[in-house]
């Protein structure tokens, strides 16, 4: 199926991507998971949220294998690979930079994903490491989340959910999974990894600056409101139409929104996908961020 692994599409924390050939053609990726202490639990939280789901912007899940120590998930082939490959500065030069049209694009696909996973089906799921890795993109572009190791699965009249380590990946994790004072960890801990994606898209950045000189310019959000608050370019390295820059504007007040230190502070993903689509007027100027960097003073708790 994979040509003795010749080709190796991505590695991520839990083992190794290839692609590989169905005996009727069909092209698909082969996800081989590594053999460690928990990534028994990985395999059947991805078969067991994955294998509930029908959504165009979600990856599908064609099959599964698990035979002694060996653990394997076969999906649909994504032929543009990573969201990640594409939206930083630091890109390789050999790919096209997206044009903010597909940008947006791709915010509203993943925004469908997941407010399909919140409360499409019969039984919700939280994905719990929505990152630009995680979203993977077809010959068109169109954005599908993937890797659905860390997910929690949660009865649709329920929307809190019980858990005894923090998921997620550092840069990207909600303050309520390091510090439960701040709120319950629910579909909202999802909401802010997704806001922390959009900030990533529109500042051509990862989230976390490791030459920055002080907290502020450490996080994020705190970045991206001070460009608004200016009303600064929020990506002086480029040439951007008037248009382009209301779609850049646009992401980055639903990223901040999406962001909020409480998690009831933060919109439902129906909510957002009405400010992506709806009149730019009706966004209201989301509060100034606090001032924190959990990510930098919590890392041992990330699990990738």
């Amino acid at each position: 199926m994979t040509n003795n692994f010749k080709e190796k599409l991505g590695q991520g924390g839990f083992g190794a991507v290839y692609k590989g050939k169905l005996s009727n053609g069909r092209i698909v990726a082969v996800k081989m998971l590594s053999v460690s202490k928990t990534n028994g639990e990985e395999f059947m939280n991805e078969v067991a949220s994955i294998s509930r789901t029908s959504h165009v912007n979600v990856v599908s899940l064609l099959g599964f294998c698990l035979r002694g120590r060996k653990r394997v998930l076969v999906y649909e082939f994504m032929s543009n690979g990573s969201l990640d490959k594409f939206i930083y500065q630091t890109r390789d030069e050999t790919l096209s930079a997206l044009s903010w049209d597909v940008i947006y694009k791709i915010a509203r696909d993943i925004a469908r994903g997941l407010e399909y996973l919140h409360k499409g089906c019969n039984t919700r799921i939280f994905h719990f490491d929505i990152k630009p890795h995680n979203i993977l993109l077809d010959e068109n572009f169109c954005a599908k989340i993937s890797d659905f190791g860390l997910a929690k699965l949660c009865p649709r009249n329920e929307s809190i959910v019980s858990l005894s380590d923090v998921r997620g990946t550092i840069g990207y994790v909600a303050p309520e999974m390091w510090s439960r004072n701040l709120g319950r960890v629910s579909h909202k801990s999802d909401v802010y990894s997704y806001g922390m994606v959009l900030l990533e898209m529109v500042g051509g950045r990862k989230n976390i600056n490791g030459e920055a000189s002080n907290t502020s310019e450490i996080y994020f959000p705190h970045w991206a409101y001070n460009k608004l608050e200016m009303d600064n370019d929020l990506r002086p390295d480029m040439e951007m139409s008037t248009e382009e820059n209301e779609i850049a504007k646009r992401l980055a007040m639903v990223g901040l929104w999406c962001t909020q230190r409480f998690p009831n502070d933060r919109p439902t993903m129906s909510r957002v996908i009405d400010m992506l689509e709806g009149n730019m007027d009706s966004i209201q100027i989301p509060p100034k961020p606090v001032l924190s960097s959990p990510t930098r003073s919590l890392p041992q708790y990330s699990i990738s």
